[in-house]
């Protein structure tokens, strides 16, 4: 398995986490390339770059997709088996990944810095938030480096490695008793346009930390070589909004001056008109009229 220490020098990967990484190794295609794909309807090659740029912004605006999926991003990725797990959902990629069948599993864990380490959120079942002291910090990560350790010294007996008449059992098998915070390592191929919806659910900052950051460096390496298409997807995706039937009507009366603070009216449920609120609501650069708190 390839060592972190191995791609520090690499311009084309950057050090995730501990012992993770992420390289690009390979792009096809460019927003000139997308274009043309979507131009081919009409038969009218590109003249100008602002020409694309306006013809990217409609595609992605009016989620004309499929010229998006005309280029194409390679990742070479070392990282938990937990964010594997996140990653291999995007069913869209192509992976190739390393086998603890055919080969030995390493003995690199996963160990978050302090700040990563939070309790259990209140609010959110798959989230974290919250503080704890530096020694309850201190205790946590020492409780996993000891798992870690013990875990790895069974795998390793499972092996029969250092252990006398005994020549140990597959390696399919002994793998097992590993947990998931083992880093795995692997190749991941994905269009453009599957890449972005990838982007849009794991760069928000309800989605695992561990796994925003690899998709942050991710998106930092493909940007330079799509920065048109990236340009759109950040302003109509990424930093954009779904509005419902009620956020509408909503907008429209405030707009005419005739919101009422009322969810019923909207036929928003309590969540619905929450999240409206947070999402419209007046900041210290606005009125505080126009919506209660």
């Amino acid at each position: 398995m390839t060592k972190q220490q191995d791609i520090l020098n690499d311009p084309k990967y950057t050090p995730i986490h501990n012992c993770g990484f992420v390289g690009l190794v390979d792009i096809f295609g460019s927003d000139e390339s997308i274009s043309q794909a979507a131009r081919v309807s009409y038969g009218a090659g590109t003249v100008k770059v602002s020409d694309t740029r306006n013809l990217l912004r409609y595609l992605m605006r009016h989620k004309h997709t499929s010229p998006f999926e005309m280029a194409e991003v390679l990742f070479h990725l070392k990282l938990p088996i937990f964010v594997m797990r996140q990653l291999i959902r995007h069913r869209t990629a192509n992976v190739n990944e390393y086998s603890g069948r055919y080969s030995e599993m390493s003995d690199e864990f996963y160990l978050p810095e302090p700040d990563y380490i939070q309790p259990q959120s209140t609010t959110n079942k798959q989230g974290r938030a919250g503080n704890l002291s530096d020694h309850d910090k201190h205790t946590m990560r020492s409780v996993m480096e000891n798992s870690y350790t013990v875990s790895y010294d069974n795998y390793r007996f499972l092996l029969g490695e250092g252990v006398e008449d005994f020549d140990g059992i597959s390696r399919e098998l002994a793998r097992g008793v590993l947990p998931v915070a083992n880093y795995t390592e692997c190749y991941w191929k994905i269009d453009l346009h599957n890449f972005f919806h990838f982007l849009r659910l794991r760069l928000d900052p309800h989605a695992q930390r561990e796994i925003r950051d690899f998709a942050q460096a991710m998106y930092d390496f493909a940007k330079p070589y799509f920065p048109l298409s990236m340009e759109a997807f950040e302003d109509y995706v990424l930093q954009s909004r779904t509005l419902s039937r009620m956020d509408m009507l909503a907008i429209r009366d405030m707009l005419a001056g005739t919101f009422e603070p009322n969810p019923e009216k909207y036929g928003m449920g309590k969540r619905e008109y929450t999240e409206f609120v947070d999402l419209f609501g007046p900041t210290n650069e606005h009125s505080r009229n126009v919506l209660p708190h």
